[in-house]
């Protein structure tokens, strides 16, 4: 069993001037999206398992594969996170299918050498519609200057019976980040660092 890709999207975008002032850097973030043929599209099923299993590993290595290539190395990366979009014939359950799986993500977090998990978004939507990638530092979940989002949208795609499945890069946070981190917000509330919910 192996997914029917319609296509492959590559998004790329270097920011030069942010906010009236230049980068020192150019700021780049950039995504990979596969519009995969949904297996569960039209019809309820139970046990998604099988597919999942079979579409996941295959996904997983070939996307990364592209990432990495696009960012020259998993070290290039800084910040990543991934989305599915499942078109109107489908569930929000089996966007969520083919990225929530280790068989997916892990290759992903294991090429980039990552500690933090991938944020995500799991949404539906009619071609064209917005698809947004949160990302996050790969080892520092508390980093805000790399709380971004990357957006764009593909004109035929997802068409009903299809999903969308993204990986999303930067090479670096905001250029001109000057909000702190979660973890000043924390001493200054008097929380324990290292347990920030007390529990």
């Amino acid at each position: 069993m192996q997914p029917d890709i319609r296509k492959i999207v590559t998004y790329d975008e270097e920011v030069l001037i942010e906010g009236f002032r230049k980068a020192d850097r150019p700021w780049r973030m950039f995504a990979v999206a596969a519009v995969v043929r949904n297996p569960w599209a039209g019809r309820y099923v139970e046990d998604l398992k099988p597919e999942i299993q079979a579409y996941g590993p295959v996904l997983g290595e070939m996307m990364t594969d592209r990432m990495i290539r696009l960012a020259g190395s998993g070290d290039a990366i800084e910040a990543y996170g991934k989305a599915a979009v499942v078109g109107l014939n489908g569930e929000i359950e089996h966007a969520s299918g083919l990225i929530h799986t280790l068989r997916f993500g892990n290759h992903y977090r294991n090429a980039v050498d990552a500690k933090s998990y991938l944020a995500f978004t799991n949404t539906r939507g009619p071609a064209n519609a917005p698809i947004m990638v949160p990302l996050m530092d790969k080892n520092d979940a508390g980093r805000r200057s790399h709380y971004l989002t990357l957006q764009f949208s593909i004109p035929d795609a997802p068409r009903d019976d299809e999903i969308v499945v993204v990986l999303g890069a930067a090479t670096g946070g905001r250029p001109h980040h000057r909000i702190g981190d979660r973890y000043q917000d924390l001493k200054d509330l008097g929380h324990d660092l290292d347990n920030p919910a007390a529990v």
